[in-house]
C-alpha cells in the first residue's frame, strides 16, 4: 500500500510522514518513506535550477515511478510531497496496488511560520522565484481519502499519524 501525504511546504507532511512510517514499520518491516526533498537531494535536482516548473515535473514522477517500483516489490510506501501535478495525483489511484491519499492542511499563517527559510516571505519579495503556493499554483487534491487539519492547535504529530495509519489500514 501506498500512503501519500500532500499539501504545501511548511505544512508538517514530513514530520508526519516521519512518525507514520515508524508506526508502521513496527507492524510491517518492509515499510519505506519516500520524502520529495530527500529524493531531489538524491537525485542531485537540489541546485538553483530544481524549482523551475519542468524540474518539479521531473522530480515529482520520479518520486511516483519510484514509489510505484517499492510498491511491485512488496513494501509500504509513506509518501510525503507536495504534488503540484494534479494529474499525478489522479494516475496514482491506478498505479498502486493500493493508495490511500491524505490532505494535509493548516492555516496559511502556521504555514508560512513553519516553512524553512522564510520561504514564502522571500517569494512574495521576489528574492526567489517558483515557490509552489505563492507564484506556482497549488489545487488542494479533488478527492484525498482523507483530510487532515494541522494547524498550531493540531496535536502531537504521531497521534495524527496513528490516526492516519488506522484509516488507510480500514479503507
Amino acid at each position: 500500500m501506498v500512503i501519500w501525504l500532500t499539501g504545501l511546504s511548511g505544512v508538517g507532511k514530513t514530520v508526519i510522514g516521519r512518525r507514520l512510517c515508524e508506526l508502521w514499520r513496527r507492524r510491517e518491516p518492509s515499510t519505506a518513506l519516500v520524502d520529495g526533498d530527500d529524493v531531489r537531494r538524491l537525485l542531485g535536482r537540489d541546485g538553483e535550477d530544481a524549482y523551475t516548473p519542468a524540474a518539479r515535473r521531473d522530480v515529482a514522477e520520479r518520486i511516483a515511478a519510484l514509489c510505484g517500483w517499492l510498491d511491485g516489490q512488496g513494501f509500504n510506501v509513506v509518501c510525503c510531497t507536495i504534488s503540484a501535478f494534479p494529474e499525478i495525483l489522479a494516475a496514482n489511484r491506478a498505479r498502486f496496488s493500493r493508495y490511500f491519499e491524505v490532505f494535509i492542511d493548516a492555516p496559511r499563517e502556521v504555514i508560512e511560520r513553519r516553512a524553512p527559510s522564510d520561504l514564502y516571505g522571500r517569494a512574495r519579495r521576489g528574492e526567489i522565484a517558483n515557490v509552489v503556493g505563492v507564484d506556482l499554483p497549488f489545487s488542494p487534491p479533488t478527492a484525498p481519502n482523507l483530510v487532515v487539519q494541522n494547524g498550531a492547535d493540531a496535536g502531537d504529530p504521531s497521534a495524527i499519524a496513528g490516526r492516519i495509519l488506522d484509516k488507510a489500514l480500514a479503507a
